[in-house]
């Protein structure tokens, strides 16, 4: 993995655009915007239940049927085909197969309400609905950000990197 020196974080790609670019940023690339935020670069997935990207939504990390092969260069918003790991917020809307930026750490607007939850929170992929988060409700839940005004759907992200 690399720190990009630049990225169109709202952009979409294809597989054959990200060919013909050439210097095009590699999937599982970082990028450390000037306000301290992290990106990371991956694929979309629409999931079985062919759940359409939105940006602003949380993506978790893909896993078919729910069962992890340890893929994490591959998100979905289809929360029933992952394995309950948030993975980012996506910047974009890319449609499935499509290559785009999640933003994995530092604050962020969510397009959807949290599940549940109040100020201080901290917040899992476990138990949320497709595209959102919820509140952790146990010691086996992985943690990935935290609710710093939860009316306003701002959150803190810490994303596994």
């Amino acid at each position: 993995m690399t720190i990009s020196a630049g990225a169109l974080l709202t952009g979409t790609w294809t597989a054959d655009e990200l060919k013909t670019l050439g210097s095009a940023h590699g999937v599982g690339e970082h990028f450390t915007g000037p306000d301290g935020k992290i990106y990371k670069f991956v694929q979309y997935d629409t999931g079985a239940g062919s759940v359409a990207a939105v940006a602003g939504n949380v993506c978790y990390y893909y896993a078919p049927s729910g069962a992890s092969a340890g893929a994490t260069t591959v998100v979905t918003s289809d929360l029933s085909d992952s394995a309950g790991l948030g993975a980012g917020v996506l910047q974009s809307a890319p449609t499935d197969g499509q290559y785009c930026w999640i933003q994995i750490k530092g604050s962020a607007t969510i397009t959807p309400a949290l599940t549940a939850g109040a100020d201080g929170n901290a917040l899992t992929a476990v138990g949320a609905s497709d595209g959102t988060l919820d509140v952790s409700a146990a010691v086996t839940d992985a943690v990935v950000a935290y609710a710093v005004d939860a009316s306003a759907k701002i959150i803190f992200c810490d994303f596994p990197f």
